[in-house]
C-alpha cells in the first residue's frame, strides 16, 4: 500500500504519526511510505532522515491525500483534509471517538475507511497498538511538570541554613496510565502523593510508586468495566465521591485530575466549592480538558486562576514532549497497520478482535454503534 504521512493542521500540535525508525518496519511489510515536507521537523525528525530511512517526500498535504491509499495521522482530519481524501482510502488516527460523530458520517459518506487508535482495547495482544496508554504516559510526566513550574514551593523537602522546607503535597485523582506516571514523577522530584481512584484494584501500583491510596468503600464490580476501565458510577457514589476528594484537595499544594470514561463527557469531581477551599497558590492540573475537564472551573486549554488556585488544563498535553510521543506513537501505529496489511496490502479482518474494535466506518457505513447513537438521525 502506498502509506502517506501529511503534516498535523491543528493549533499546537507537534507530533507526527511516523519517525524515521519505524519505515523500514512498514517498507519489509511491502508498502511504501510519503512522508508531507516538515511533517516532522517540529518533532524533531527532519526530512533527511526520513528519505535515509527509505520514505519519499511530497512537496504538499494535497499530493499525499492524492496518491495515498493509507493515511496515518495524530489528530482527526478537518473538513479540508477529508476533502482531500480519495474514496477507499483507509485512515488511522487519534479520532477522538467521544467527539462530534457528524466528522465520522462526512468519512462514511466519502467512502474511507476509519480506524481509531483510541479504540483499541486494553488486552494483551494489542498492548503494542495501546496509543492511549502511550500517550498518557507522557501526559502523566508532563502534568507533575506543569505543576511544579506553576507552584510557588519547592516540591521536595530540603534541610536548609534557613530551616526545613516542608515537600509539597500532592493529590493524584485516577490512577489509570497517566495517574500512576504523575505518581511516579511526583514522588521522584520529593513530593508527598496521595492518589485516589474508584477501583481497588490499583491500590497496590499507586502503593508501589510510594503513593498513598486514599479508599473509599466502593466494590470493584461497580466501578470499572471489562476492559479495566473506569466507567461511570451512581450518582449517591458520585458524590461520595467528591465529598472525599473535597476533604484531600484541602490539604493538597497540588491536584492532578486524570479520570476520564471512555465515550462519555469527563466526570466533575472537583467542584467550585472544593476549589474555594483549597490553599492560596495552590495549583490544579486538568489533563480531561478535551473531554470537558474533572474541575467544574477548568476551562479547556486555558490556564486561570480562580479564588487563588491556578488551574492548568492543556489539550494535546502529549505534544510538549513531541519527540519521545511521536516515537512512542509511531511503534504503536506501526503495530496496527501490520496487523491490517500484513503483507503490503489492506485485510480488513472484523473478525479479528482488534479490528473490529477499531474500525469506525467501512463500506460507507459507521460500524461504531456508540457513534451512531449520537448521531441526531439516531434520537429522531
Amino acid at each position: 500500500m502506498r502509506v502517506g504521512v501529511p503534516a498535523e493542521v491543528v493549533a499546537g500540535e507537534r507530533r507526527v504519526s511516523l519517525v524515521p525508525e519505524v519505515i523500514p518496519q512498514l517498507l519489509r511489510l511491502g508498502h511504501t511510505v510519503a512522508v508531507e515536507a516538515a511533517a516532522g521537523t517540529r518533532a524533531g525528525f527532519p526530512d533527511e532522515a526520513y528519505v535515509a530511512a527509505g520514505a519519499t517526500i511530497a512537496p504538499t498535504a494535497s499530493a499525499i491525500y492524492e496518491e495515498a491509499e493509507l493515511v496515518l495521522k495524530v489528530q482527526r482530519p478537518t473538513r479540508e483534509e477529508i476533502d482531500m481524501m480519495q474514496s477507499g482510502t483507509a485512515l488511522i488516527g487519534l479520532l477522538q471517538p467521544a467527539g462530534d460523530p457528524q466528522m465520522f458520517s462526512l468519512l462514511a459518506e466519502r467512502g474511507i475507511i476509519a480506524c481509531s487508535m483510541e479504540l483499541v482495547p486494553r488486552t494483551t495482544r494489542a498492548q503494542m497498538m495501546d496509543a492511549l496508554s502511550s500517550q498518557s504516559t507522557v501526559a502523566g510526566y508532563k502534568a507533575v511538570l506543569l505543576a511544579a513550574n506553576a507552584l510557588q514551593k519547592f516540591f521536595p523537602m530540603l534541610m536548609t541554613a534557613a530551616g526545613t522546607v516542608r515537600p509539597a503535597r500532592v493529590l493524584v485523582i485516577g490512577a489509570g496510565v497517566a495517574g500512576l506516571q504523575a505518581i511516579a514523577t511526583a514522588r521522584r522530584i520529593g513530593a508527598v502523593v496521595e492518589a485516589f481512584d474508584t477501583r481497588p484494584v490499583v491500590k497496590e501500583q499507586v502503593q508501589s510508586l510510594g503513593a498513598t491510596f486514599v479508599e473509599m468503600e466502593l466494590g470493584s464490580h461497580d466501578a470499572q468495566d471489562s476492559g479495566g476501565y473506569a466507567r461511570e458510577l451512581a450518582e449517591e457514589h458520585i458524590r461520595k465521591e467528591k465529598e472525599l476528594i473535597h476533604e484531600r484537595a484541602k490539604n493538597a499544594d497540588v491536584v492532578i485530575t486524570t479520570a476520564l470514561i471512555p465515550g462519555k463527557r469527563a466526570p466533575l469531581l472537583v467542584s467550585a466549592e472544593t476549589v474555594m477551599a483549597m490553599k492560596p497558590g495552590s495549583v490544579i492540573v486538568d489533563l480531561a480538558g478535551e473531554q470537558g475537564g474533572n474541575c467544574e472551573l477548568t476551562e479547556p486549554g486555558e490556564t486561570v486562576e480562580r479564588h487563588g488556585v491556578r488551574i492548568i488544563s492543556p489539550l494535546h498535553i502529549s505534544s510538549d514532549l513531541a519527540y519521545h510521543a511521536s516515537q512512542m506513537y509511531a511503534k504503536n501505529i506501526a503495530a496496527l497497520v501490520a496487523l491490517m496489511a500484513p503483507d503490503g496490502a489492506l485485510k480488513l479482518d472484523t473478525g479479528d478482535d482488534i479490528i473490529d474494535a477499531v474500525c469506525v466506518t467501512n463500506g460507507g457505513e459507521i460500524r461504531n454503534a456508540a457513534i451512531r447513537a449520537k448521531l441526531p438521525e439516531a434520537a429522531s
